[in-house]
């Protein structure tokens, strides 16, 4: 059976942790859907097309990486692509506490369902989305946070 993972996210923006993540895990599974999700409850910085444009060519030359958009519940999603792990970053021990609480509620909504957790590298621990918008939205320059084909201009 194909080894298929599930990285889900609003990836608003994009960061150097999420690339970093994605590319650290590409030996562990067959393919990595990246999967953006859309919540109509959220307020979103950067509209979804932007955000999936990035990530599109952030990969284009992964072959094992697929990018889309979903609604719903990421387990939903994932058995209907048939994959059996969704991939996390942990940069804190309170994002462990976060996630850990999620992975266990997934894992009783779809049994066959795996978290695989990887640690963010020190050095982009401090990386989120949260604070690359607080820095776009007052004017700074977050470019040295995201990819080269993040353009964070709205």
């Amino acid at each position: 059976m194909k080894k298929i993972a599930v990285f889900p996210g609003s990836f608003d923006p994009l960061t150097l942790g999420h690339e970093s993540l994605v590319l650290r895990a590409l030996p562990l599974f067959d393919e990595i859907i990246i999967a953006v999700g859309i919540n109509a409850l959220k307020d979103y910085y950067f509209p979804l097309e932007k955000r999936k444009q990035w990530i599109e060519e952030v990969f284009a030359n992964q072959p094992k990486i697929t990018i889309t958009t979903y609604t719903g519940l990421t387990v939903d999603f994932c058995r209907n692509v048939d994959a059996r792990y969704i991939l996390r970053g942990l940069r804190t021990a309170a994002d462990f506490e976060f996630e850990r609480s999620i992975g266990q509620v997934n894992k009783k909504l779809y049994p066959e369902i795996e978290t695989v957790f990887l640690l963010t590298t020190p050095e982009l621990t401090a990386i989120t989305s949260s604070v690359i918008r607080d820095v776009v939205r007052n004017n700074g320059d977050a470019s040295q946070f995201v990819p080269k084909e993040v353009d964070l201009t709205i």
